[in-house]
Protein backbone atom coordinates (compact mmCIF):
# COMPACT_ATOMS: atom_id res chain seq x y z
CA UNK A 1 0.00 0.00 0.00
CA UNK A 2 0.98 3.39 -1.01
CA UNK A 3 0.54 7.36 -1.31
CA UNK A 4 -0.76 8.69 -4.25
CA UNK A 5 0.58 12.75 -4.17
CA UNK A 6 -2.18 14.37 -6.64
CA UNK A 7 -1.19 17.85 -8.35
CA UNK A 8 -3.99 19.36 -9.13
CA UNK A 9 -3.26 22.93 -11.55
CA UNK A 10 -5.60 25.35 -11.77
CA UNK A 11 -9.34 25.60 -12.01
CA UNK A 12 -9.83 22.43 -13.43
CA UNK A 13 -7.12 20.72 -11.09
CA UNK A 14 -9.50 21.87 -8.44
CA UNK A 15 -12.71 20.70 -10.10
CA UNK A 16 -11.66 17.16 -11.04
CA UNK A 17 -10.07 16.26 -7.72
CA UNK A 18 -13.85 17.67 -5.97
CA UNK A 19 -14.77 14.65 -7.95
CA UNK A 20 -12.63 12.32 -7.18
CA UNK A 21 -13.33 13.24 -3.64
CA UNK A 22 -17.17 12.72 -4.24
CA UNK A 23 -16.57 9.04 -5.80
CA UNK A 24 -13.95 8.09 -2.55
CA UNK A 25 -16.74 9.70 -0.15
CA UNK A 26 -19.17 7.00 -1.99
CA UNK A 27 -16.78 4.25 -1.40
CA UNK A 28 -14.98 3.59 -5.07
CA UNK A 29 -11.76 2.05 -4.27
CA UNK A 30 -8.10 3.41 -4.69
CA UNK A 31 -6.31 -0.11 -5.14
CA UNK A 32 -2.96 0.07 -4.05
CA UNK A 33 -3.70 2.71 -2.26
CA UNK A 34 -3.22 3.67 1.17
CA UNK A 35 -4.26 7.53 1.26
CA UNK A 36 -4.01 10.10 -1.29
CA UNK A 37 -1.88 13.04 -0.73
CA UNK A 38 -3.73 16.89 -2.66
CA UNK A 39 -1.24 19.33 -3.88
CA UNK A 40 -3.04 22.34 -5.69
CA UNK A 41 -1.40 24.63 -7.32
CA UNK A 42 -3.38 27.95 -8.51
CA UNK A 43 -2.36 31.69 -8.30
CA UNK A 44 -5.91 32.35 -7.64
CA UNK A 45 -6.71 31.77 -3.83
CA UNK A 46 -9.90 33.32 -4.18
CA UNK A 47 -11.47 31.16 -6.63
CA UNK A 48 -14.94 29.69 -5.42
CA UNK A 49 -13.63 25.98 -7.69
CA UNK A 50 -10.34 25.98 -5.07
CA UNK A 51 -12.21 27.23 -2.01
CA UNK A 52 -15.14 24.79 -2.33
CA UNK A 53 -13.35 21.99 -2.85
CA UNK A 54 -10.47 22.35 0.04
CA UNK A 55 -14.16 22.67 2.24
CA UNK A 56 -15.09 19.32 0.77
CA UNK A 57 -11.56 17.97 1.82
CA UNK A 58 -11.78 19.24 5.14
CA UNK A 59 -15.31 17.77 5.47
CA UNK A 60 -14.41 14.56 4.26
CA UNK A 61 -11.49 14.37 7.08
CA UNK A 62 -13.55 15.53 9.46
CA UNK A 63 -15.63 12.43 8.89
CA UNK A 64 -13.15 10.23 8.23
CA UNK A 65 -11.34 11.21 11.74
CA UNK A 66 -14.45 9.90 13.56
CA UNK A 67 -14.80 6.32 11.92
CA UNK A 68 -12.50 3.28 12.44
CA UNK A 69 -11.79 1.09 9.68
CA UNK A 70 -11.32 -2.70 10.90
CA UNK A 71 -11.14 -5.81 8.84
CA UNK A 72 -14.32 -6.88 11.10
CA UNK A 73 -16.16 -3.86 9.30
CA UNK A 74 -17.93 -3.87 5.77
CA UNK A 75 -18.24 0.06 5.70
CA UNK A 76 -16.53 1.85 2.56
CA UNK A 77 -17.87 4.89 2.58
CA UNK A 78 -14.67 7.42 3.17
CA UNK A 79 -12.50 4.64 2.47
CA UNK A 80 -9.40 6.20 1.39
CA UNK A 81 -7.61 7.95 3.85
CA UNK A 82 -6.43 11.99 2.77
CA UNK A 83 -2.76 13.12 4.35
CA UNK A 84 -3.33 16.62 4.46
CA UNK A 85 0.00 16.36 7.26
CA UNK A 86 2.84 17.07 4.70
CA UNK A 87 0.63 19.76 3.26
CA UNK A 88 -1.46 21.34 5.53
CA UNK A 89 -3.31 23.53 3.28
CA UNK A 90 -3.20 21.66 0.50
CA UNK A 91 -1.50 24.55 -1.61
CA UNK A 92 1.99 25.26 -2.72
CA UNK A 93 1.83 29.36 -2.58
CA UNK A 94 2.93 31.04 -5.58
CA UNK A 95 4.84 34.28 -3.86
CA UNK A 96 5.26 37.32 -5.49
CA UNK A 97 1.75 37.10 -7.71
CA UNK A 98 -0.67 39.23 -5.84
CA UNK A 99 -1.45 42.46 -6.44
CA UNK A 100 1.20 42.47 -9.43
CA UNK A 101 1.07 42.89 -13.05
CA UNK A 102 3.16 40.78 -14.63
CA UNK A 103 5.47 43.61 -15.81
CA UNK A 104 6.55 43.94 -11.83
CA UNK A 105 6.60 40.52 -11.11
CA UNK A 106 9.76 40.04 -14.01
CA UNK A 107 11.43 43.63 -12.97
CA UNK A 108 10.69 45.08 -16.27
CA UNK A 109 11.11 48.89 -15.19
CA UNK A 110 14.85 47.61 -13.38
CA UNK A 111 15.84 46.22 -17.05
CA UNK A 112 18.06 49.34 -17.39
CA UNK A 113 21.64 49.68 -18.35
CA UNK A 114 24.30 52.10 -16.90
CA UNK A 115 23.03 55.23 -18.11
CA UNK A 116 19.93 54.44 -17.29
CA UNK A 117 18.10 53.50 -20.30
CA UNK A 118 16.27 50.17 -21.44
CA UNK A 119 18.58 47.45 -22.23
CA UNK A 120 18.61 44.37 -24.10
CA UNK A 121 16.54 42.40 -21.98
CA UNK A 122 13.83 45.05 -21.83
CA UNK A 123 13.89 44.67 -25.78
CA UNK A 124 13.56 41.07 -25.16
CA UNK A 125 10.98 40.64 -23.04
CA UNK A 126 8.76 42.92 -25.06
CA UNK A 127 9.49 41.04 -28.12
CA UNK A 128 7.95 37.36 -25.98
CA UNK A 129 5.19 39.06 -24.45
CA UNK A 130 2.81 41.41 -25.37
CA UNK A 131 1.20 44.78 -23.44
CA UNK A 132 -1.91 42.88 -23.00
CA UNK A 133 0.62 40.50 -21.48
CA UNK A 134 2.93 43.01 -19.56
CA UNK A 135 -0.01 44.53 -17.79
CA UNK A 136 -1.87 41.30 -17.01
CA UNK A 137 -2.92 40.72 -13.15
CA UNK A 138 -1.90 37.82 -11.87
CA UNK A 139 -4.21 38.10 -8.83
CA UNK A 140 -6.24 35.63 -10.77
CA UNK A 141 -3.66 33.33 -12.39
CA UNK A 142 -2.66 33.10 -15.63
CA UNK A 143 -5.88 33.75 -18.11
CA UNK A 144 -5.04 31.60 -20.84
CA UNK A 145 -1.53 33.04 -21.02
CA UNK A 146 0.98 29.81 -20.70
CA UNK A 147 3.56 32.11 -21.56
CA UNK A 148 3.32 33.73 -18.34
CA UNK A 149 2.87 30.79 -16.26
CA UNK A 150 5.63 28.97 -17.47
CA UNK A 151 7.46 31.59 -15.72
CA UNK A 152 5.92 32.03 -12.52
CA UNK A 153 5.42 28.60 -12.14
CA UNK A 154 9.05 27.93 -12.18
CA UNK A 155 9.35 28.92 -8.68
CA UNK A 156 7.36 25.94 -7.16
CA UNK A 157 10.29 23.74 -7.25
CA UNK A 158 11.84 26.69 -4.61
CA UNK A 159 9.25 26.13 -2.10
CA UNK A 160 9.78 24.79 1.52
CA UNK A 161 6.12 22.95 0.13
CA UNK A 162 7.57 21.34 -2.93
CA UNK A 163 10.88 20.13 -0.65
CA UNK A 164 8.68 18.82 1.89
CA UNK A 165 6.01 16.53 -0.53
CA UNK A 166 9.77 15.43 -1.97
CA UNK A 167 11.15 14.59 1.60
CA UNK A 168 8.28 12.56 2.79
CA UNK A 169 8.10 10.30 -0.50
CA UNK A 170 8.86 6.62 -0.41
CA UNK A 171 8.91 4.02 -2.34
CA UNK A 172 5.88 2.58 -4.27
CA UNK A 173 4.65 5.97 -4.00
CA UNK A 174 2.81 7.50 -7.09
CA UNK A 175 2.40 10.69 -8.65
CA UNK A 176 -1.16 11.67 -10.51
CA UNK A 177 -1.18 15.67 -12.42
CA UNK A 178 -4.52 17.17 -13.66
CA UNK A 179 -4.00 19.78 -15.41
CA UNK A 180 -6.39 21.40 -18.62
CA UNK A 181 -4.29 22.16 -22.05
CA UNK A 182 -6.64 25.34 -23.24
CA UNK A 183 -5.81 27.54 -20.14
CA UNK A 184 -2.71 29.62 -18.99
CA UNK A 185 -1.88 27.80 -15.53
CA UNK A 186 -2.73 23.87 -16.51
CA UNK A 187 -1.45 24.26 -19.99
CA UNK A 188 2.11 26.02 -18.78
CA UNK A 189 2.13 24.05 -15.13
CA UNK A 190 1.65 20.41 -16.28
CA UNK A 191 4.94 20.02 -18.87
CA UNK A 192 6.80 22.32 -16.43
CA UNK A 193 6.19 20.34 -13.09
CA UNK A 194 7.00 16.90 -14.92
CA UNK A 195 10.33 18.26 -15.94
CA UNK A 196 11.48 19.26 -12.83
CA UNK A 197 10.13 16.26 -11.14
CA UNK A 198 12.14 13.81 -13.78
CA UNK A 199 15.51 16.35 -13.57
CA UNK A 200 15.25 16.80 -9.28
CA UNK A 201 18.24 17.88 -7.62
CA UNK A 202 20.15 15.57 -6.03
CA UNK A 203 20.46 17.46 -2.89
CA UNK A 204 17.12 17.45 -2.06
CA UNK A 205 16.32 14.37 -0.06
CA UNK A 206 14.45 11.93 -1.55
CA UNK A 207 14.91 12.85 -5.42
CA UNK A 208 16.48 9.67 -6.62
CA UNK A 209 13.20 8.10 -5.55
CA UNK A 210 10.60 10.44 -6.90
CA UNK A 211 12.48 10.83 -10.09
CA UNK A 212 11.99 7.33 -10.94
CA UNK A 213 8.44 7.21 -10.01
CA UNK A 214 5.52 6.32 -11.54
CA UNK A 215 3.76 9.92 -12.91
CA UNK A 216 0.10 9.60 -14.45
CA UNK A 217 -0.90 12.47 -15.42
CA UNK A 218 -4.93 13.46 -17.42
CA UNK A 219 -4.54 16.44 -19.99
CA UNK A 220 -8.24 18.11 -20.21
CA UNK A 221 -8.88 19.18 -23.18
CA UNK A 222 -12.23 21.91 -23.97
CA UNK A 223 -15.20 20.85 -22.68
CA UNK A 224 -16.90 23.61 -21.90
CA UNK A 225 -17.15 27.92 -23.82
CA UNK A 226 -17.31 31.13 -21.98
CA UNK A 227 -19.29 33.46 -23.06
CA UNK A 228 -18.28 36.47 -25.05
CA UNK A 229 -17.52 39.60 -23.20
CA UNK A 230 -19.19 42.65 -24.30
CA UNK A 231 -17.18 44.77 -21.84
CA UNK A 232 -15.53 48.34 -22.74
CA UNK A 233 -12.94 47.02 -24.41
CA UNK A 234 -10.04 48.66 -21.73
CA UNK A 235 -11.46 46.15 -19.13
CA UNK A 236 -12.32 43.45 -21.34
CA UNK A 237 -11.35 39.80 -20.37
CA UNK A 238 -8.83 37.70 -21.34
CA UNK A 239 -10.24 35.06 -21.69
CA UNK A 240 -11.80 33.79 -25.00
CA UNK A 241 -13.13 30.52 -25.85
CA UNK A 242 -12.98 30.65 -29.48
CA UNK A 243 -9.40 30.56 -29.16
CA UNK A 244 -9.35 27.42 -27.51
CA UNK A 245 -8.99 24.92 -29.91
CA UNK A 246 -6.29 26.68 -31.31
CA UNK A 247 -4.47 26.89 -28.28
CA UNK A 248 -5.29 23.06 -27.61
CA UNK A 249 -4.02 22.59 -31.40
CA UNK A 250 -0.31 24.45 -30.34
CA UNK A 251 -0.02 22.66 -27.19
CA UNK A 252 -0.57 19.33 -28.26
CA UNK A 253 1.87 20.04 -30.88
CA UNK A 254 4.40 20.60 -28.03
CA UNK A 255 3.47 17.82 -25.76
CA UNK A 256 4.42 15.21 -28.65
CA UNK A 257 7.79 16.55 -29.49
CA UNK A 258 8.48 17.11 -25.22
CA UNK A 259 6.60 15.18 -23.40
CA UNK A 260 8.82 12.40 -22.07
CA UNK A 261 8.45 11.89 -18.58
CA UNK A 262 4.88 10.41 -18.52
CA UNK A 263 4.11 6.61 -17.43
CA UNK A 264 0.84 6.95 -18.33
CA UNK A 265 -0.81 10.06 -20.31
CA UNK A 266 -4.64 10.10 -20.11
CA UNK A 267 -6.59 12.51 -22.45
CA UNK A 268 -10.17 13.23 -22.65
CA UNK A 269 -12.82 16.17 -24.30
CA UNK A 270 -15.68 16.62 -25.18
CA UNK A 271 -17.68 18.52 -28.65
CA UNK A 272 -20.74 19.13 -26.70
CA UNK A 273 -20.63 22.28 -24.55
CA UNK A 274 -22.26 25.00 -22.30
CA UNK A 275 -21.27 28.45 -21.97
CA UNK A 276 -20.00 29.86 -18.75
CA UNK A 277 -20.16 33.07 -16.97
CA UNK A 278 -16.66 35.00 -18.35
CA UNK A 279 -15.18 35.40 -15.39
CA UNK A 280 -10.99 35.78 -14.88
CA UNK A 281 -11.23 34.34 -11.37
CA UNK A 282 -11.89 34.94 -7.79
CA UNK A 283 -14.95 33.83 -6.10
CA UNK A 284 -17.28 34.75 -9.43
CA UNK A 285 -15.35 31.57 -11.17
CA UNK A 286 -17.44 28.89 -9.76
CA UNK A 287 -18.27 26.71 -12.70
CA UNK A 288 -21.30 23.71 -11.66
CA UNK A 289 -19.41 20.42 -11.78
CA UNK A 290 -19.64 18.58 -15.61
CA UNK A 291 -19.06 15.07 -16.26
CA UNK A 292 -15.57 15.90 -17.72
CA UNK A 293 -14.41 16.09 -14.48
CA UNK A 294 -15.44 12.95 -12.77
CA UNK A 295 -14.43 10.73 -15.94
CA UNK A 296 -10.96 12.59 -15.40
CA UNK A 297 -11.39 11.63 -11.99
CA UNK A 298 -12.04 7.84 -13.01
CA UNK A 299 -8.40 8.33 -14.90
CA UNK A 300 -7.09 9.00 -11.15
CA UNK A 301 -8.51 5.62 -10.11
CA UNK A 302 -7.31 3.86 -13.55
CA UNK A 303 -3.83 4.67 -12.59
CA UNK A 304 -3.07 3.13 -9.48
CA UNK A 305 -4.40 0.24 -10.74
CA UNK A 306 -1.93 -0.21 -13.46
CA UNK A 307 0.82 -2.60 -12.39
CA UNK A 308 4.37 -1.57 -11.27
CA UNK A 309 5.94 -3.59 -13.90
CA UNK A 310 4.39 -1.10 -16.39
CA UNK A 311 5.07 1.62 -14.99
CA UNK A 312 9.09 1.24 -14.90
CA UNK A 313 11.16 4.90 -14.91
CA UNK A 314 15.15 4.54 -15.08
CA UNK A 315 17.24 7.13 -14.90
CA UNK A 316 14.46 9.82 -15.03
CA UNK A 317 13.09 8.23 -18.18
CA UNK A 318 9.98 6.05 -18.51
CA UNK A 319 10.52 2.64 -20.47
CA UNK A 320 7.60 3.46 -22.33
CA UNK A 321 4.50 5.51 -21.82
CA UNK A 322 0.85 4.28 -21.97
CA UNK A 323 -1.73 6.47 -23.68
CA UNK A 324 -5.33 6.13 -22.72
CA UNK A 325 -8.48 8.06 -23.86
CA UNK A 326 -12.09 7.73 -22.38
CA UNK A 327 -15.53 6.99 -24.03
CA UNK A 328 -18.90 5.97 -23.71
CA UNK A 329 -20.76 3.47 -25.58
CA UNK A 330 -23.70 5.55 -27.16
CA UNK A 331 -23.82 9.09 -28.38
CA UNK A 332 -25.90 11.18 -26.00
CA UNK A 333 -26.63 14.23 -24.51
CA UNK A 334 -27.60 13.13 -21.28
CA UNK A 335 -25.33 10.21 -19.90
CA UNK A 336 -27.12 7.58 -17.49
CA UNK A 337 -25.00 4.17 -16.37
CA UNK A 338 -26.62 2.32 -19.45
CA UNK A 339 -24.41 4.21 -21.77
CA UNK A 340 -21.48 4.01 -19.73
CA UNK A 341 -19.01 1.14 -20.56
CA UNK A 342 -19.20 -2.17 -18.66
CA UNK A 343 -15.47 -1.73 -16.58
CA UNK A 344 -16.45 2.41 -15.97
CA UNK A 345 -20.38 0.82 -14.50
CA UNK A 346 -18.16 -1.92 -12.53
CA UNK A 347 -16.07 0.99 -10.41
CA UNK A 348 -18.62 3.21 -9.44
CA UNK A 349 -22.71 2.18 -10.60
CA UNK A 350 -23.69 0.59 -6.83
CA UNK A 351 -20.92 3.12 -4.91
CA UNK A 352 -22.97 5.98 -6.48
CA UNK A 353 -26.31 3.90 -6.01
CA UNK A 354 -25.41 3.50 -2.53
CA UNK A 355 -24.28 6.68 -1.47
CA UNK A 356 -27.29 8.54 -3.25
CA UNK A 357 -29.75 6.42 -1.17
CA UNK A 358 -27.77 7.50 1.79
CA UNK A 359 -27.41 10.72 1.26
CA UNK A 360 -31.72 11.02 0.26
CA UNK A 361 -32.06 9.00 3.35
CA UNK A 362 -30.26 12.36 5.91
CA UNK A 363 -32.17 14.43 3.80
CA UNK A 364 -35.81 13.00 3.14
CA UNK A 365 -36.31 10.87 6.21
CA UNK A 366 -34.00 10.29 9.04
CA UNK A 367 -36.39 13.22 11.29
CA UNK A 368 -39.06 10.43 11.21
CA UNK A 369 -36.89 7.52 11.94
CA UNK A 370 -34.98 8.26 15.28
CA UNK A 371 -36.89 6.33 17.40
CA UNK A 372 -37.03 3.20 15.77
CA UNK A 373 -35.36 0.17 16.92
CA UNK A 374 -32.10 0.91 14.73
CA UNK A 375 -31.01 4.30 16.22
CA UNK A 376 -32.37 3.27 19.64
CA UNK A 377 -30.53 0.48 20.29
CA UNK A 378 -27.28 2.07 19.20
CA UNK A 379 -28.10 5.18 21.80
CA UNK A 380 -28.04 7.56 18.66
CA UNK A 381 -29.88 10.06 20.53
CA UNK A 382 -30.08 13.83 19.93
CA UNK A 383 -26.58 14.58 21.28
CA UNK A 384 -25.52 12.58 18.37
CA UNK A 385 -27.51 14.42 15.70
CA UNK A 386 -26.45 17.37 16.81
CA UNK A 387 -22.67 16.65 16.97
CA UNK A 388 -20.21 18.37 14.84
CA UNK A 389 -19.86 15.12 12.99
CA UNK A 390 -23.29 14.64 12.03
CA UNK A 391 -24.91 18.45 11.46
CA UNK A 392 -21.71 19.55 10.09
CA UNK A 393 -19.71 17.16 8.27
CA UNK A 394 -21.63 14.41 7.60
CA UNK A 395 -24.79 16.40 6.15
CA UNK A 396 -22.50 18.75 4.86
CA UNK A 397 -21.04 16.74 2.29
CA UNK A 398 -23.82 14.46 1.22
CA UNK A 399 -26.05 17.57 0.48
CA UNK A 400 -22.66 18.55 -1.40
CA UNK A 401 -22.72 15.21 -3.31
CA UNK A 402 -26.47 15.97 -4.10
CA UNK A 403 -25.81 19.18 -5.20
CA UNK A 404 -22.89 17.78 -7.13
CA UNK A 405 -25.51 15.31 -9.28
CA UNK A 406 -27.60 17.99 -10.15
CA UNK A 407 -24.71 19.96 -11.63
CA UNK A 408 -23.60 17.51 -13.50
CA UNK A 409 -27.11 16.32 -14.68
CA UNK A 410 -28.23 19.97 -15.88
CA UNK A 411 -24.65 20.44 -17.90
CA UNK A 412 -23.96 19.53 -20.96
CA UNK A 413 -23.23 16.84 -21.84
CA UNK A 414 -24.95 16.24 -18.87
CA UNK A 415 -24.69 12.67 -16.54
CA UNK A 416 -28.09 12.37 -14.60
CA UNK A 417 -28.26 8.59 -13.85
CA UNK A 418 -31.17 9.39 -10.94
CA UNK A 419 -33.92 11.06 -10.31
CA UNK A 420 -33.06 13.16 -7.49
CA UNK A 421 -36.84 14.34 -6.89
CA UNK A 422 -38.45 13.31 -3.85
CA UNK A 423 -40.72 10.56 -4.58
CA UNK A 424 -41.53 8.82 -0.89
CA UNK A 425 -43.93 6.67 -2.68
CA UNK A 426 -41.57 4.96 -5.02
CA UNK A 427 -38.21 5.75 -3.74
CA UNK A 428 -36.85 2.81 -5.73
CA UNK A 429 -37.11 4.11 -9.08
CA UNK A 430 -34.36 6.86 -8.40
CA UNK A 431 -32.24 4.62 -11.20
CA UNK A 432 -32.67 5.66 -14.71
CA UNK A 433 -33.72 3.18 -17.13
CA UNK A 434 -33.30 0.40 -14.38
CA UNK A 435 -36.35 -0.93 -12.99
CA UNK A 436 -36.26 -2.11 -9.28
CA UNK A 437 -36.86 -6.07 -8.17
CA UNK A 438 -39.77 -6.82 -6.17
CA UNK A 439 -38.40 -8.15 -2.42
CA UNK A 440 -40.83 -10.44 -0.35
CA UNK A 441 -41.76 -7.91 2.19
CA UNK A 442 -44.73 -5.85 3.80
CA UNK A 443 -42.52 -3.35 3.52
CA UNK A 444 -41.78 -0.41 0.49
CA UNK A 445 -40.21 2.63 0.22
CA UNK A 446 -38.56 3.80 3.40
CA UNK A 447 -40.05 1.44 5.65
CA UNK A 448 -38.45 -0.86 3.67
CA UNK A 449 -35.51 0.76 4.08
CA UNK A 450 -35.95 0.77 7.83
CA UNK A 451 -36.69 -2.41 7.97
CA UNK A 452 -33.32 -3.27 6.19
CA UNK A 453 -31.34 -1.15 9.01
CA UNK A 454 -33.39 -3.01 11.89
CA UNK A 455 -32.49 -6.38 10.15
CA UNK A 456 -28.53 -5.83 10.08
CA UNK A 457 -28.66 -3.44 13.36
CA UNK A 458 -27.98 -6.89 15.02
CA UNK A 459 -24.73 -7.53 13.24
CA UNK A 460 -23.28 -4.05 14.18
CA UNK A 461 -20.99 -3.70 17.62
CA UNK A 462 -22.67 -1.43 19.75
CA UNK A 463 -19.31 -1.04 21.46
CA UNK A 464 -17.93 0.85 18.36
CA UNK A 465 -18.09 4.70 18.27
CA UNK A 466 -21.22 5.96 17.52
CA UNK A 467 -19.92 7.48 14.14
CA UNK A 468 -18.57 3.98 13.41
CA UNK A 469 -22.40 2.21 14.35
CA UNK A 470 -23.96 4.96 12.05
CA UNK A 471 -21.76 4.61 8.74
CA UNK A 472 -21.49 0.89 9.21
CA UNK A 473 -25.50 0.71 9.79
CA UNK A 474 -26.23 2.92 6.34
CA UNK A 475 -23.13 1.30 4.60
CA UNK A 476 -24.60 -2.50 5.04
CA UNK A 477 -28.91 -1.67 4.36
CA UNK A 478 -27.84 0.62 1.71
CA UNK A 479 -25.65 -2.49 0.22
CA UNK A 480 -28.03 -4.71 0.94
CA UNK A 481 -31.03 -2.51 -0.86
CA UNK A 482 -29.11 -1.99 -3.94
CA UNK A 483 -28.10 -6.21 -4.28
CA UNK A 484 -31.73 -6.76 -3.27
CA UNK A 485 -33.68 -4.08 -5.25
CA UNK A 486 -30.89 -3.99 -8.34
CA UNK A 487 -29.05 -7.34 -8.11
CA UNK A 488 -25.67 -5.35 -7.89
Amino acid sequence: MSKLYIFGIGGTGSRVLKSLIMLLGAGVEMKNTLEIVPVIIDPDFASADLTRTIELIKRYKGIRSKIKFESSKENKFFNTDINDGILPNMIIPLKETQDKRFKEYIGLELMKDSRGKSDANYAFANLLFSEQNLESDMNVGFKGNPNIGSVVLNQITNTKEFENIIASFDQGDRIFIISSIFGGTGASGFPLLLKNLRSISDKLAGAGIIKNAPIGAITVLPYFDVKPDNNDKSKRSQIDSSTFISKTKAALLYYDKNIKGANALYYISDDISKQYENSEGGTTQKNDAHFIEMASALAIIDFVSISPENLITQNGVPDNCIYKEFGIKNETENIIFGNLGNQTQGLIKKELLQFTLFSKYLKEQIKLSRNTTWARDHKLDNSFFKSNFYNYDLTGFCDDYISWLNEMSSNRRGFSPFYLEEKRKDLFSLVKGLKPDKVMSLASNYDLFDFYLNEIQRDVKKDAPKETCFIELFYRATSMLVNKKFSL
